[in-house]
């Protein structure tokens, strides 16, 4: 469908630079990032993403994807080993 969309002139000169340096067309690049901004979740609240949450909340689905193989470092005490001491390095 054709339609006719009101840009920002520097919107439209870094638009249409970056689709030249990917060797594509102009009207491809914005029906991808139309698909991009689509795909996502709606914001909740009006005025922007959500920002609610604790650094928890946000990486929840993160948190525990790798695993070392090694228990918690921090309770073993050959990992503290000169912990804290200037290396010979900075000295």
């Amino acid at each position: 469908m054709k339609t006719t969309v009101e840009l920002p002139d520097e919107l439209y000169r870094r638009a249409k630079v970056e689709a030249a340096l990917r060797g594509r067309k102009l009207k491809d690049l914005i029906a991808e990032g139309l698909r991009r901004v689509l795909e996502q979740p709606a914001p909740e609240a009006e005025g922007g993403e959500e920002t609610e949450g604790s650094a928890w909340d946000l990486m929840a689905d993160g948190c525990g994807i790798v695993h070392s193989g090694k228990g918690d470092l921090a309770t073993d005490p050959r990992h503290l080993e000169d912990f804290g001491e200037t290396s010979k390095g900075d000295r």
